[in-house]
């Protein structure tokens, strides 16, 4: 079983936005970005896509979202600052070829529990926006995981 784990798209600068961090949307960039993620994965056959509650979050999965007619679902446990072992529990839990989108801070520490675990990692760790982790599932556990660099 195969998950996507999306770290969000190039969002405006926390510094230059007045509002509520969890309203601050993509950047110009981050839409882009957000639209090659689309274009990458809709081959994939996505069966659902969860979210951050995040708006910059949600806006990274739009794309996807509209090209497959599937509903983005929010998920506290991938906000930003939460509870790592909250967020594993979610992807211990989630479909096959579900999408995830979530944050810079919770997904390098999700991923470095499953290597504990004994995921293999096949790829050099890449922590940019808008990178994609494919992360193979077994009945037994979290098998291995690759990064697909994000678009340039």
């Amino acid at each position: 079983m195969t998950l996507y784990i999306v770290r969000h798209a190039k969002a405006g600068k926390r510094s230059e936005w007045d509002g509520p961090d969890t309203l601050r949307p993509l950047s110009d960039k981050g839409w882009e970005q957000s639209q090659a993620i689309a274009e990458k994965l809709i081959d994939l056959k996505p069966s659902s896509l969860i979210s951050s509650p995040a708006v910059r979050c949600m806006q990274t999965l739009e794309p996807l979202s509209k090209a497959t007619k599937i509903k983005i679902v929010t998920d506290q446990r991938l906000f930003e600052d939460g509870d790592v072992a909250k967020m594993i529990e979610l992807l211990e839990d989630a479909q096959d070829s579900t999408v995830i989108s979530s944050h810079g801070d919770m997904i390098p520490e999700a991923i470095k529990i499953l290597q504990r675990r004994g995921m293999e990692i096949y790829s050099k760790p890449d922590w940019r926006k808008a990178t994609v982790w494919v992360v193979e599932r077994t009945k037994n556990g979290f098998k291995s995981a690759v990064v697909i660099a994000p678009p340039q």
